[in-house]
C-alpha cells in the first residue's frame, strides 16, 4: 500500500479534475492524480453523477466507492447534479456551474474527459462543457458568476477514459507514472470500484494501456494527457525528453 500522501501547502497549485461518472477519473488518469498528490500537490474531484444508469452497482454503492477511491488517491471529492448518468446535455447553465467551480477552486491545471465522439456520450458532454467553462471563468463580466472573482487557469488537459477516446488528431503528453507507490495507489483506487469489475477486467485493461504507453516513452507506465492549448515554456532546458527514441 502506498504511503500517506503529503499534506499540500496552503499555496499549493491545485489540480481540478472533472469526471462524468464515479470511476472515470480513476480509470482515465488516476496515476496522474496519485503522482501529483504524492508530490504534495492538492487535487479536487468533481463527479457529475452517481452511476444511476449503470448495470452494476447502486448509486449509493457507486458513491461510496468514489469516496473511498478519492481518499486512496489523496484527493478531495465533490458531487454535482447534471441530470443524472446517461442524461447529460450541453447546457449553458451547466457550463456556468463549472465556471463558478473553477472560480471557487482557482486551480492551475484542469483535467476533463476527451471530446472524441466514440465513447460514452456523457464524457463528451462534460469535456465540452469544461472546455467552455474554463474560458468563461476568466471573463469578469459574466453576470451569472460575477460575484466570484474571475480566474484564468494555466492549462486544460484532456484524459481518455477508454482507448477509443484517445484523439487521433492531437499530440499527447506522456506522464510517467512508473513509481511503485504511484502504481500501488492508482491500482487501489481502481480496485475500490468493485461494482464495475463485474462486467470487465478494467484494472488490468488500464494498467496494460499505461504499460503500452510507457514502452512507447521509455518508461515503465505512462498515461496520456492531451493539452487543449500549446504548452508554453521559458527554457528548452525545462522540457522533458521526447517519447521517440532515435
Amino acid at each position: 500500500m502506498k504511503p500517506t500522501p503529503k499534506s499540500p501547502p496552503s499555496d499549493s497549485p491545485l489540480l481540478l479534475a472533472f469526471g462524468a461518472h464515479p470511476d472515470d477519473l480513476e480509470f482515465g488518469c488516476g496515476g496522474v492524480i496519485a503522482r501529483e498528490t504524492q508530490a504534495g500537490h492538492a487535487a479536487h474531484f468533481i463527479v457529475c453523477s452517481r452511476g444511476e444508469a449503470g448495470t452494476h452497482g447502486t448509486p449509493a454503492q457507486r458513491t461510496a466507492e468514489a469516496k473511498k477511491s478519492a481518499a486512496l488517491l489523496g484527493a478531495t471529492l465533490e458531487f454535482i447534479e447534471l441530470g443524472g448518468d446517461a442524461h447529460m446535455e450541453y447546457r449553458l447553465a451547466h457550463v456556468l456551474t463549472f465556471a463558478a467551480i473553477i472560480r471557487r477552486v482557482r486551480p492551475r491545471i484542469v483535467l476533463a474527459p476527451t471530446i472524441v465522439e466514440n465513447q460514452h456520450p456523457d464524457h463528451v458532454v462534460v469535456g465540452r462543457m469544461v472546455r467552455d467553462a474554463a474560458r468563461l471563468a476568466r471573463y469578469g463580466g459574466v453576470a451569472e458568476v460575477i460575484k466570484i472573482k474571475p480566474h484564468a487557469i494555466e492549462q486544460l488537459m484532456f484524459y481518455a477514459v477508454t482507448v477509443e477516446a484517445e484523439p487521433a488528431d492531437r499530440s499527447a503528453m506522456l506522464m510517467d507514472v512508473s513509481d511503485p507507490d504511484v502504481i500501488a495507489a492508482w491500482t487501489a483506487s481502481m480496485d475500490a470500484h468493485a461494482s464495475q469489475a463485474k462486467t470487465r477486467r478494467y484494472v488490468g485493461l488500464h494498467l496494460a494501456r499505461a504499460k503500452m504507453h510507457g514502452v512507447r516513452g521509455g518508461a515503465g507506465h505512462a498515461i496520456q494527457l492531451f493539452p487543449n492549448d500549446p504548452l508554453v515554456c521559458s527554457s528548452l532546458a525545462s522540457l522533458g525528453r521526447g517519447a521517440r527514441q532515435f
